[in-house]
């Protein structure tokens, strides 16, 4: 009778801890770990949109690890000398739910060290869209930027 009963009480226990329900974690669901192409961008700079197809004339990529991120970007067309245009920086970030802070510590241009960008991120599939307020007032830019990313295969 004893083994009856503490197998029936085991197997309760064990039925209690089971949770069908997905638990909810603010950084749930959204991983942005990996290599990221940009592929288009839209400025908006006081009510005028720009579109930009980068997979025609520029190449930028965007690598995203649990703490930082870094992007390095260049022209497609230009002599193979040091005269290619060619940008870079990175830094820290935090990601709290879709809410994501881009902390740029490393960047050509000083005016733009130390700032944070907000941003509201979403993935769907292998998509990242990236959207929020770019400003820094000693370059006079005060613009919404909207950036599609697609995830680079290994």
């Amino acid at each position: 009778m004893k083994p009856i009963i503490l197998t029936a009480l085991l197997t309760a226990a064990i039925f209690a801890s089971c949770n069908t329900k997905p638990q909810k974690d603010d950084t749930a669901g959204i991983s942005l770990n990996g290599t990221w192409q940009l592929v288009s961008g839209t400025t908006i700079t006081k009510g005028v949109s720009v579109f930009t197809d980068y997979t025609k004339d520029q190449s930028m990529i965007k690598i995203i690890n649990g703490t930082h991120f870094a992007f390095l970007k260049h022209n497609l067309h230009t002599q193979k000398d040091s005269s290619n245009k060619f940008d870079a920086g990175g830094g820290s970030y935090t990601l709290v739910g879709d809410k994501y802070t881009e902390h740029l510590d490393y960047y050509v241009d000083k005016n733009w060290e130390g700032k944070a960008f907000d941003f509201t991120v979403s993935i769907k599939n292998d998509t990242l869209i990236q959207k929020g307020l770019e400003k820094v007032e000693k370059e006079n830019i005060d613009r919404v930027i909207i950036e599609k990313y697609v995830k680079v295969k290994p």
